[in-house]
């Protein structure tokens, strides 16, 4: 039998544990408290506990954006008596922070009165200061009121507080977060909100693509105090990984014999900067500075550091990055909390955690506003079949006793529900007019579209995330600004190439002009006659155009129809999946006309382009002219009017060109019968072609075997000494029968025993096919199929690989 506490003597009262292990568990208790409930942002709203409830205290006291301000200490105490029953002093130390335009690349409070300065001026008493939410924060709190989040017992158990709120706001990206836990700490970086929105739309679109894929959208962090950050390198290491270092330089310019600064590093003191190099100056660790003034206003940043009538601004400028502030690393470190525990986060995992959430709040926030429509329907529904028969209603209402039996008589009479009676017997007078009841007629039907479009919004595939991009999109206009920190490539940033792997990858390329890399062991090789594997996803009047095999590590030429030449490496082309439709061209390059031709070189010391075009001319220059090909282009070869570029090939050496036509002829003759020519030129006569025929396709018979394709997917190889070489300007010899059956001849490759190749057609099928299942057969046979194709679908490309 169990004896009462005070019945105890003083020695039994003592519970006596091994030390270790009581310390071991009151340690880890407190550990898990500092995580949870202080020092790490959940991942979903990016807020710590207390911030969360600031804005929940706030939006409590009814202080939105467009109401008047109120005094920071009664927010405080609203904040402490409900919800944080913790020191005045860190719920208004962290209330002051959300207000500092410096602190918070997007503010979530709208502060009035001294709030604090970049110079490390502390801000003006509570009772002095007064808030009220930004626009900014009620995207944070938007549709609380519609049960899409959990709610919780206060510290007292009296009120409820959200768990964790919508959030419609990319607060975590847009913002970041830092705090110093029990065993770790969190230090993300604050991203511009523009950006953030055009990664999240396309990770929306393939949540497959890789890391320096999404850096096409989000460049980088974007801190409120602008600068500059040196290199890339760390800043692929911390989204790849969650952990990364970046060098963060003040933004400089030189007027005169002054070096102004106009940018600082972020969580820099201006004042302890000032001090600093006053200091250095004095110690003559920094040489050639006479003058240091703060001209500093409400307009920005001003240092001006006066320089000696001797001093070389480009050494002072190098001696202040060294030894001050104007130079600083930030230490990024993605942690927060996922499901209540730690956890370091990629920004995939980022990205992906804000998507998942955001899917959670519009279900339930479209299943609660679908249960409200339908509820004002049924009552909509009552109220008119009340108006409709308005004299028996008003009849059996004055023949009862009581608003009892009324209800029960209407419910009778009219099979109407006790909500729906209750409604009826609560109408006014005005509501039996011919314009009231029209109203409900009108309410009526607006509810149904509505409960239409929620409930497709539920049942369709693909609605949520619809609904997610088209937040996102508002957000972006509504909030979006420019991007005020620059990533520049400095003599400390590492080449991002050394970063990316080096791996074979095909790249795609559309008639519409979408481009895309894929890994490719994604086309295991199939037998002769396969359907293939979707390539690309496609528009519907959309077409492959060009495949190509290269490397990431390759450059990668790409030529349009009308003669210029663009160049970008192989992994800034974006990678995807097999089933993602890639990224307009465009967007990569500003490129004119259509793709015509795609290449992959190493380098560009050896080796000679040949050109073939439409109407059979060839042209043949050193691949060194080529080697500073500019961002907008350079001229690859000068075309006459009604020709367009067809093919370009990487020569070795003494070959033998091949020149196909759409009428199934080949021209073979040697490259030395074509002579080099300079970059611009125009080039000779290749191949005569007869009336409304063209070049396909050009080859350079290195291997065994001509392969030869058709668009209809006939094809077959032929041994390359059936090919009698001629001189350049021939007609050729029959490579392949165009018929009905096979249709145009879309391309020539040369094969040897153990090739494979890859074939596409128009509606995006792709197919790896072994060489040596390809049966050989003479130059004037029709040949056997190599793809089967849907009813209409085409092949368009053949790729060896």
């Amino acid at each position: 039998m169990r004896r009462r506490w005070s019945t105890l003597t003083s020695e039994e009262q003592v519970q006596r544990l091994p030390i270790e292990r009581e310390m071991k568990k009151s340690y880890l208790d407190y550990s898990m408290s500092v995580i949870v409930g202080r020092a790490l942002p959940d991942v979903r709203d990016g807020l710590k506990p207390v911030h969360r409830r600031i804005l929940y205290a706030l939006q409590d006291m009814g202080l939105r954006h467009a109401k008047p301000h109120r005094k920071s200490a009664r927010a405080v105490g609203e904040v402490l008596g409900k919800y944080h029953p913790h020191g005045d002093a860190a719920v208004y130390d962290a209330m002051v922070r959300m207000a500092q335009d410096f602190s918070l690349r997007y503010p979530l409070i709208d502060g009035q009165g001294n709030f604090g300065s970049i110079d490390g001026d502390s801000p003006a008493a509570m009772r002095y200061t007064e808030v009220r939410l930004d626009r900014r924060s009620e995207e944070m709190l938007r549709d609380l009121d519609k049960e899409t989040v959990e709610w919780r017992d206060n510290f007292d158990g009296t009120l409820k507080e959200p768990v964790i709120l919508p959030a419609v706001l990319p607060n975590l990206l847009v913002n970041g977060a830092s705090g110093i836990a029990v065993g770790m700490a969190t230090n993300m970086p604050p991203h511009n909100l523009g950006e953030v929105v055009d990664a999240l739309l396309a990770y929306l679109d393939d949540p497959e693509q890789d890391v320096p894929s999404l850096m096409q959208h989000l460049q980088g962090p974007d801190f409120p105090t602008g600068g500059i950050i040196c290199g890339r390198r760390g800043i692929l290491e911390a989204y790849a990984t969650g952990k990364g270092i970046i060098k963060l330089r003040a933004r400089t310019h030189v007027e005169g014999d002054a070096i102004i600064v106009t940018e600082i590093p972020y969580q820099t003191s201006k004042a302890g900067l000032l001090q600093k190099i006053a200091q250095l100056v004095k110690k003559e660790v920094i040489e050639g500075i006479a003058d240091l003034r703060d001209e500093s206003d409400r307009q920005g940043v001003r240092v001006v550091i006066k320089l000696k009538r001797d001093a070389m601004p480009e050494v002072v400028e190098n001696q202040l990055f060294k030894h001050t502030g104007l130079e600083s690393t930030f230490g990024i470190i993605n942690i927060a909390l996922v499901d209540g525990q730690p956890k370091l986060l990629s920004l995939k995992e980022l990205m992906q955690a804000y998507v998942d959430h955001r899917r959670d709040i519009i279900q339930k926030r479209t299943t609660y506003d679908l249960l409200k429509a339908r509820e004002r329907k049924h009552i909509l529904d009552g109220l008119l079949t009340a108006l409709e028969s308005i004299d028996r209603v008003i009849e059996l209402i004055r023949a009862s006793s009581d608003a009892a039996q009324a209800a029960q008589q209407l419910m009778e009479a009219f099979s109407l529900s006790e909500l729906q009676v209750k409604e009826i017997l609560s109408m006014r007078l005005q509501s039996l007019t011919s314009m009231e009841a029209e109203s409900l007629r009108a309410e009526r039907k607006e509810k149904e579209s509505l409960i239409a479009r929620l409930d497709q919004i539920l049942t369709t595939p693909g609605e949520i995330d619809r609904v997610i991009r088209q937040e996102l999109q508002e957000m972006k206009e509504r909030y979006g600004d420019p991007r005020r920190t620059t990533i520049e490539e400095g003599e400390v940033d590492v080449d991002m190439e050394a970063l990316i792997p080096e791996e074979e990858v095909v790249i795609v390329v559309t008639s519409q002009g979408y481009i895309k890399r894929l890994s490719l062991d994604e086309y295991r090789a199939q037998n002769r006659g396969g359907k293939g594997l979707v390539g690309i996803k496609m528009k519907e009047d959309d077409a492959i155009s060009n495949v190509l095999v290269s490397s990431t590590h390759d450059y990668v030429l790409i030529f349009s129809d009308q003669g210029i030449v663009y160049a970008v490496k192989g992994y800034q082309i974006p990678a995807g999946g097999r089933h993602s439709k890639g990224r307009a061209v465009v967007n990569l390059i500003p490129i004119e006309g259509d793709i015509r031709a795609i290449l992959s070189v190493t380098d560009f010391e050896s080796g000679t382009l040949i050109f073939a075009t439409k109407n059979g001319v060839v042209k043949k220059t050193h691949l060194s002219r080529y080697q500073n090909i500019r961002v907008t282009g350079i001229r690859a070869l000068s075309l006459k009017e009604g020709d367009a570029l067809v093919k370009v090939k990487l020569l070795q050496g003494d070959e033998k060109i091949v020149l196909a036509s759409a009428s199934g002829s080949a021209c073979v003759f040697n490259e030395k019968e074509v002579r080099p020519m300079g970059r611009v030129a125009a080039g000779v006569i290749g191949m005569r072609l007869e009336e409304g025929d063209e070049v396909v396709d050009m080859a350079i018979a290195r291997g065994d075997d001509i392969l030869t394709v058709t668009e209809n997917g006939y094809g077959k190889r032929t041994p390359l000494e059936e090919y009698r070489v001629t001189r350049r300007g021939a007609k050729g010899v029959r490579t392949i029968i165009t018929n009905q059956r096979n249709g145009r001849v879309v391309a020539v490759r040369e094969v040897s025993d153990g090739d494979q190749v890859v074939l596409s057609s128009r509606e995006g099928m792709m197919v790896r096919i072994p060489v040596d299942s390809i049966r050989r057969q003479g130059r004037n046979t029709m040949g056997v199929t190599l793809m089967n194709l849907n009813p209409g679908d085409q092949v368009v490309t053949v790729t060896k690989v």
